[in-house]
């Protein structure tokens, strides 16, 4: 198959190396180092997507990343979407698709696999071309330091001076403080087959540099005139390198649109190559132009550029090169922090300084390029039709003048109302057009808009590439109890907590979840039940400080508390709002454990650690996290006491000996153990504790000991049912970041002397003070089988009135319960004890309202009897 727009000789393809190729429905070739661009060029291809909003053909305009438009889908090897055909390398079978805005992930797992590394040194070098090979040269040759250096492109040079490390087809996509900078490099071929082990398919780079230099280069910018998104219309540059990189002529009679000097060397090197060129130059001061002073006021033909009407000339062309000055690539430059100043010589932004250890070299500093004065603006007129300044988000001049007439005159703002420089490629041939446009609008000048701020990444990274090798199963640490392999024999089904893979349910035999969970309840209510609870967060305070510092951080008094005993407590931030409860037990005089919910075990200990090393560094206090330490039993149930007195023969057990809220130790099931007299069920509960290495011998010992009494261990749902019943809120469940203790019911923990707590003087605002603020109630359907949807709105009327509707709420938790012989549920209600005995409605999933009524949150044995059994 020909190639017919391959020029015979020239470019630096391996020629020896044909590849076929399938995109569309048409089956091409090309050779070993093109790019999907340049093999689509070569066959006559310009067309190769559609415009994301209005569907508009769009061909390739650009050579590299700075590529607007050309946006593809590759199929196979591997389903890829959204990728520039200017940056995917040409391979055997490659099969892609043109596409609209947007492509399809695969079905299936990525095959391949992707890692990271850590790099350092003393100079970084961005960009390999003639000022990047000087600057590492120069740098290796001075001081002897580790050079790195590193280009986008496959590699073009082994000529490379001792010492430098060369990184190609890697793009440096951040900036960060003290030179920390994060590149992606392809390896070998950014779509090929599953590479071996010791090469990913691409690689995060994470470097530290010393110093680093900026050899970025330069983007050739657009120029606006009647539908320039056209297929067929090109910057002039890329032109030159289809040329000269590819041996790939872009047409074979081409205008040369231009408004500065460096179009002209485009234009005499393509006719060196055989093209037919007529260069229109937009300044009336241009000698060497065929059309000095013109403007292109049409592109005719259908679906590609066959023909230009400029200087009132009609022109039969099939390629249309563009030159709008050039934009150097200051974008890493940004976002380590540096200055930018609009030069109105060269129509660009320079640097201006940074506080970083930063350098700009060539042409990304302005050296070398030609004076260029602003783009061409269409007469208002002429604006009401398909002139654009964003092709990827079919942002027109037109719409940009809109957002000006609006009353916008931030740059920035006129980003977001017209989404210009927000694509893919972050408007680097579109980012300078935009700005003179909204100066035009506003009579103003570009350096006085200026243009918007440059945000990593510099080009799109995927997911794959951010995770690295953390997915699939090394995403995430699975932390299991010792207790995990007696739960996934007994078939229990698990949820995520955290972490933590714990227990979620133990279906038997013809059980679905509902049966499950309503047979652990009544086990736990009426008999014996057990639950692996190991995953309760536990920090050990320690030091003559421990007390007063406990003090500080709950909204209770900790110091009063014996040995042996243990107390409720609740922590709040700084604005009184809850941010975790749990128990604190006193194990000696300086010496207490704290418990706390499993996902905010590592929160808590990093705000004790806060407040101890940077508020309280004066207090002898140190934090350990024993979470791991301690396997924990919660044997639950009025048949617990009898079962634990099996296995803890030397322990009294009765409720005299061991009231509620203590603690003892004592030896169960001939394992040194730490025994807790704490409920989260309402029902008489112990919570047995032993070394991690002794949980599987204590759970089975206590599956033994009260086997004859139908022990059945439970899930974590069931623990939810069981609390809610007695209104235990779940911080996170039944809080949403704005809730007091008072909003919970919890007013009785807050004490009563003066001395403060983190959080109380916030608990004084007028705002906390208000009786109106949403408060823990319980709801009762009055359809008792109805199960309300967490998160469903409360209302105080039907049917609704004309919006906005008053909003009193909306529901926390919500379950069925065996115990009260129907469905209830906890929410968070205006004013809600006030409203205790109220009628109000929940909304449901079919968009109805559902009437309830609003009880106390404490459904279940308020009086609190059963606990000891």
């Amino acid at each position: 198959m020909s190639q017919p727009f391959r020029h015979a000789d020239g470019g630096l393809v391996d020629r020896t190396r044909p590849l076929t190729f399938r995109f569309g429905d048409r089956t091409m070739t090309g050779y070993a180092g093109d790019t999907l661009a340049s093999a689509l060029l070569a066959n006559g291809v310009h067309g190769v997507a559609s415009s994301v909003n209005l569907g508009r053909p769009r061909g390739i305009v650009a050579a590299g990343v700075e590529e607007p438009s050309a946006v593809v889908q590759i199929e196979a090897p591997f389903p890829e979407p959204m990728l520039t055909a200017t940056t995917v390398e040409l391979h055997d079978g490659l099969v892609a698709h043109p596409l609209r805005g947007q492509g399809w992930l695969a079905p299936d797992p990525d095959p391949a696999r992707y890692d990271a590394v850590w790099a350092h040194c003393e100079v970084l070098v961005v960009g390999a071309g003639p000022a990047g090979i000087a600057a590492a040269a120069d740098a290796a040759a001075a001081t002897g330091d580790r050079v790195i250096l590193v280009d986008e492109r496959p590699p073009r040079t082994s000529k490379l001076p001792a010492g430098v490390r060369l990184l190609t087809r890697t793009t440096v996509v951040g900036y960060y403080d003290d030179n920390f900078l994060v590149a992606v490099q392809r390896r070998t071929n950014h779509l090929g087959s599953a590479a071996p082990l010791e090469q990913a398919r691409e690689r995060l780079w994470r470097i530290r540099a010393g110093r680093v230099v900026l050899a970025t280069g330069a983007h050739e910018q657009l120029i606006p005139f009647p539908d320039n998104d056209r297929p067929g219309i090109m910057l002039a540059g890329a032109a030159l390198v289809y040329l000269r990189d590819y041996g790939v002529l872009v047409g074979r009679r081409a205008l040369v649109y231009t408004t500065n000097d460096s179009a002209y060397a485009v234009a005499d090197e393509l006719r060196g190559a055989g093209v037919d060129v007529v260069v229109a130059d937009t300044r009336a001061d241009a000698p060497s132009a065929d059309l000095p002073g013109a403007r292109l006021t049409a592109v005719l033909g259908d679906r590609r550029a066959f023909g230009v009407r400029v200087a009132d000339r009609q022109l039969d062309v099939d390629v249309v090169l563009v030159s709008g000055g050039f934009s150097p690539v200051l974008h890493l430059y940004s976002q380590a922090g540096g200055r930018l100043r609009y030069d109105d010589g060269l129509g660009a932004l320079l640097p201006d300084g940074c506080r970083q250890r930063v350098e700009v070299f060539g042409s990304a500093a302005g050296v070398g390029l030609p004076r260029c004065g602003p783009p061409p603006m269409p007469e208002p007129s002429d604006a009401d039709g398909w002139t654009f300044v964003d092709l990827q988000r079919d942002v027109t001049i037109a719409e940009v003048r809109r957002a000006t007439g609006a009353g916008l005159r931030s740059v920035e703002h006129v980003k977001r109302y017209t989404t210009a420089g927000t694509a893919h490629d972050q408007g680097k041939t579109s980012g300078l057009l935009t700005s003179a446009t909204v100066a035009a609008a506003l009579g103003s000048s570009a350096a006085e808009v200026g243009v918007t701020t440059f945000r990593p990444p510099y080009v799109p990274v995927s997911f794959a590439t951010l995770a690295g090798r953390d997915r699939a199963d090394l995403f995430d640490p699975a932390r299991l109890t010792p207790m995990h392999d007696w739960h996934l024999a007994r078939g229990a089904t698990f949820e995520n907590v955290g972490q933590w893979k714990r227990a979620w349910y133990y279906p038997r035999d013809g059980e679905d979840m509902a049966a499950t969970v309503a047979r652990e309840c009544r086990a736990a209510r009426t008999g014996v039940a057990m639950m692996d609870a190991s995953t309760l967060g536990k920090i050990d305070v320690q030091g003559p400080d421990a007390g007063e510092f406990l003090d500080r951080l709950y909204t209770n008094v900790m110091t009063t508390l014996a040995i042996g005993a243990v107390r409720y407590g609740v922590m709040c931030r700084l604005d009184g709002m809850v941010f975790d409860d749990g128990t604190v037990a006193r194990l000696a005089a300086d010496r207490f454990l704290v418990t706390t919910t499993t996902g905010n075990a590592a929160a808590v200990l990093d705000w004790m650690e806060e407040w101890l090393q940077t508020e309280w560094p004066n207090l002898g206090v140190w934090c350990t996290s024993v979470t791991e330490q301690w396997a924990t039993v919660a044997l639950v149930g009025p048949g617990a006491r009898a079962v634990l007195a099996r296995v803890a023969p030397d322990l009294a057990v009765d409720v005299e000996s061991f009231p509620f809220m203590r603690w003892r130790e004592a030896t169960v099931a001939g394992l040194p153990a730490r025994v807790f007299r704490i409920s989260f069920s309402g029902e008489l509960a112990y919570e047995v504790n032993v070394a991690t290495w002794h949980g599987y011998a204590l759970w089975q010992a206590l599956t033994t000991a009260g086997a004859e009494a139908g022990i059945t261990p439970y899930g974590t749902e069931t623990m939810h049912v069981l609390r809610a019943e007695k209104g235990y809120p779940i911080v996170g469940q039944d809080t949403d970041g704005t809730v007091t203790p008072d909003d919970l019911g919890l007013g009785w923990a807050l004490r009563k002397s003066t001395k403060d707590f983190v959080g109380r003087r916030s608990l004084s605002r007028p705002d906390t003070a208000r009786s109106d603020r949403k408060q823990l109630v319980g709801l009762l359907p009055e359809d008792p089988a109805l199960l309300l949807v967490e998160g469903a709105h409360i209302v105080e009327h039907t049917p609704l009135g004309p919006p906005p509707v008053p909003y009193l709420g909306h529901v926390t938790s919500s379950y069925p319960s065996a115990a009260l012989g129907q469905t209830f549920a906890l929410a968070l209600v205006a004013s809600g004890r006030q409203r205790i005995g109220e009628r109000l409605y929940a909304t449901t999933m079919d968009g109805k309202l559902a009437p309830v009524q609003v009880t106390s949150h404490v459904l279940y044995d308020p009086e609190g009897a059963r606990r000891d059994g």
